[in-house]
């Protein structure tokens, strides 16, 4: 007789809240319309705290039902000044009218929408080595110009 591992356990590691720019649709591919968002900036806490570095991009496809499938890569920087990659991936879905309100910009609820992510991040050796051996999982929000991305470890 086998055991079951128990059922993991979350515990809340931090908060980003990334700047973005405008949406720059690229085109339609085989797998939707192709767009393209820039990362411009941003912060985040918690557990550790810095900034998110300019630079970074959110890459999209648009299916014809409105979801969403994202995939962003960008750099944070610790307060102690560790640069650590994160390569952020998820899927963003709602009602076609809250997704097209979302997309005009319009203050829209979480609670309208799913828009869950899955955070990996890539730090250099030394104090945060512990990062790439860990699972994370994400709620995010969508707002004009900001996404807010909270970060739960999975135990």
């Amino acid at each position: 007789m086998t055991s079951q591992p128990p059922a993991p356990n979350l515990e809340y590691f931090l908060e980003l809240r990334v700047t973005i720019g405008p949406t720059l649709v690229l085109g339609a591919g085989s797998f939707g319309v192709r767009r393209t968002v820039a990362i411009t900036g941003g912060s985040f806490s918690g557990a550790i705290s810095g900034r998110v570095l300019p630079g970074g991009a959110d890459w999209q496809f648009l299916e014809s039902d409105g979801t969403t499938f994202l995939e962003a890569q960008y750099v944070i920087e610790t307060e102690d000044g560790v640069r650590i990659e994160v390569r952020n991936q998820g899927v963003r879905h709602g009602p076609q009218s809250v997704m097209a309100r979302l997309a005009a910009g319009e203050p829209v609820s979480p609670a309208e929408y799913y828009f869950r992510t899955t955070p990996r991040f890539f730090p250099p050796a030394g104090k945060y080595d512990w990062l790439k051996r860990a699972v994370f999982v994400a709620v995010a929000e969508r707002y004009a110009d900001l996404v807010c991305i909270r970060i739960w470890q999975v135990l």
